[in-house]
């Protein structure tokens, strides 16, 4: 009997062993560098959400939820022209944040143009964003890219 005990509880620990809580992964970011001319480029940065997840826009109004930012890391051998473009969201009163918020679905791209004064570079920073559906948002997250530019 003993034996048969001691037998079902190391199963029952074995079975808890290899469950793993659902880590929630919405949004796959995905970058790009295109030359424009011979001393410039465009940066491409896309966010590809599952079904029923968005995130929101560079330009959300403050008082609602985290927007989509971009910090570029200072190098000599780039320089940003501009600010961080993007195509019409979508804009929808939200009764969560009592605003009007600016989002996007399914996928966004955003555009950075750059001016190089070297013939090849790396375009490093941060993005942070955060992700929503119908039931929940996740906390604001910030991921490192780093961009090739040939």
């Amino acid at each position: 009997m003993k034996r048969k005990v001691m037998f079902i509880f190391i199963l029952v620990l074995l079975a808890g062993y290899g469950l793993k809580a659902q880590i929630l992964i919405p949004v796959k970011w995905s970058y790009a560098a295109k030359r424009t001319g011979a001393n410039t480029a465009t940066l491409f940065l896309k966010a590809e959400m599952q079904q029923g997840w968005h995130i929101y826009s560079v330009n959300q109004a403050e008082g609602g939820p985290v927007k989509t930012s971009f910090s570029f890391k200072p190098d000599k051998g780039y320089e940003l022209v501009g600010t961080v473009t993007e195509p019409k969201p979508l804009n929808a009163m939200d009764d969560n944040f009592g605003i009007i918020v600016s989002s996007f679905e399914r996928s966004v791209t955003f555009l950075q143009e750059i001016k190089l004064s070297q013939p090849a570079v790396t375009i490093n920073g941060i993005l942070e964003f955060m992700a929503c559906n119908a039931n929940q948002c996740l906390p604001p997250e910030r991921l490192e890219f780093s961009i090739p530019v040939k």
